[in-house]
């Protein structure tokens, strides 16, 4: 998560998480949930996209 900080920040980062549990904490939750965000699906199922399509083709035509 902090991998893009230049080597400097990137140390003084580390050792704020060494010396700081409650930050240590915080960021490996932020970490749980980047991995969890990034596994997500980012596109409709199939069906989803059926459905749609079907619905886009009588909408016009109802009422």
């Amino acid at each position: 998560m902090y991998n893009e900080l230049p080597a400097e920040q990137y140390k003084e980062v580390e050792q704020a998480l060494l010396h700081d549990p409650e930050l240590a904490a915080t960021c490996a939750d932020l970490l749980l949930a980047q991995q969890t965000l990034n596994g997500i699906q980012r596109t409709p199922s199939q069906q989803s996209t059926a459905a749609i399509l079907q619905y886009s083709r009588t909408f016009m035509r109802q009422g």
